[in-house]
């Protein structure tokens, strides 16, 4: 079984909704398995995450999303020490090779979620992943998917009640498909 992981931060369950989403469109690929992980405060000890476990768990997957809400142009602090203590691995080069991607949600079109999307994509470069984009054409979609027109990954906006827009969540449905899609495609044992 091919596996992918998903793995976010939410305040208020907005990216949390997206991160399943994600996993979902994994785990509508036959053969793959999308599993989300959640980053929590609670692991979080004088300014370091600490979870061996969660961490073990992504050194598993063939494949790692990472989700965060875009706060003040860029990822979440929780998110960011995440990425931090995810470092250990860039000396071992123990991602290397995975196929990556990533989403983000904010609170209004121009709430600089594309920085947020560029941090994402430059840890994954850092780490030695590969970056799968978003390849749904703006304003060509005939389900109105990629409402934000972002082709390096999704750029979600909250709808006027809070929560993610349905748009939304079928881009990030369709992002879990395509990285399930790819990474049956780049197995050793894979096909389309």
């Amino acid at each position: 079984m091919i596996k992918a992981g998903v793995v976010y931060h939410s305040v208020c369950g907005s990216t949390k909704t997206l991160a399943e989403a994600t996993a979902d469109g994994i785990n509508s690929i036959s053969g793959c398995e999308g599993v989300t992980f959640a980053v929590e405060a609670k692991h979080i000890q004088h300014g370091r995450y600490e979870n061996p476990d969660l961490m073990h768990r992504l050194d598993q997957c063939d494949g790692i999303v990472l989700g965060s809400p875009t706060f003040m142009g860029s990822v979440s602090a929780q998110f960011k020490a995440f990425m931090d203590a995810a470092s250990e691995r860039y000396s071992s080069r123990g991602w290397v090779d995975k196929l990556s991607a990533g989403f983000t949600i904010g609170s209004n079109f121009s709430g600089d979620q594309l920085n947020t999307l560029t941090t994402l994509q430059i840890f994954a470069a850092q780490m030695g992943m590969l970056w799968v984009p978003n390849d749904i054409l703006p304003n060509l979609d005939v389900q109105g998917r990629n409402r934000s027109g972002c082709q390096s990954g999704l750029v979600a906006v909250v709808n006027s009640e809070g929560a993610v827009h349905e748009l939304d969540r079928l881009t990030a449905l369709y992002l879990g498909e395509r990285i399930g899609r790819l990474l049956k495609r780049f197995s050793p044992c894979g096909s389309i």
